[in-house]
């Protein structure tokens, strides 16, 4: 029996379509520490690619545009940040307020840690919605109550624990926390000190009612 033998083809190697999931991960991860310190506006693709030496084109091959680019980022800083909130607030072993505390103190840390450089992604979108594109300000009020109910329900543990007044309206006052938060990191990164985290969270402290 003769077998017919096929001689290898010489030239370059047929083109196969890969996908670098790590690829796009970096892209995304480097888009949450430009964005956070200064923002979508002032962002350009070119600073991205070139912080990730990842090609243009194959920027473009994972995101359409930059709106598309912004839009997972903003997908992703929610998620990670929803994941934080969780560790903090749903510690049962640790008082409510307390638990609220904490976050403050992890929140110092981090701002700290970066000298001041960055702040919330969510915030610095939100000064910038006049000139966002259409699709961020839902995307970013949709995350702003997300943050809300993981809060209001540590509030509620706080009722339950006899810390926070039984009538006490505990989506109001999580709804009222992060309208304050992002005021007070913006004046952290202004005086590059945590003086304005301490002020809020006491004054928003004491004024809950008991």
């Amino acid at each position: 029996m003769n077998e017919t033998l096929q001689k290898p083809r010489r030239g370059r190697p047929p083109k196969v379509t890969r996908e670098f999931p790590d690829t796009r991960a970096a892209l995304v991860r480097c888009g949450m520490e430009i964005l956070t310190e200064q923002g979508f506006v002032a962002t350009g693709i070119d600073a991205v690619v070139k912080r990730t030496g990842v090609p243009k084109g194959s920027f473009y091959h994972y995101f359409a545009s930059k709106e598309a680019f912004g839009q997972a980022v903003l997908e992703s800083y929610a998620g990670y940040f929803a994941h934080k909130l969780d560790r903090w607030f749903l510690q049962k072993s640790v008082p409510p307020l307390q638990r609220l505390r904490n976050f403050v103190e992890d929140a110092k840390s981090g701002m700290i840690r970066y000298q001041f450089r960055r702040g919330c992604l969510v915030g610095n979108l939100g000064q910038e919605v006049a000139v966002l594109p259409e699709s961020f300000p839902e995307q970013l009020e949709s995350t702003l109550r997300s943050w809300e109910q993981r809060l209001a329900t540590c509030l509620r543990d706080a009722q339950g624990a006899g810390e926070l007044a039984p009538d006490a309206d505990c989506e109001g006052l999580a709804a009222f926390f992060w309208i304050g938060w992002e005021g007070a990191v913006q004046r952290a990164r202004l005086v590059q000190r945590c003086t304005p985290l301490d002020v809020f969270i006491e004054g928003y402290l004491a004024g809950l009612p008991r």
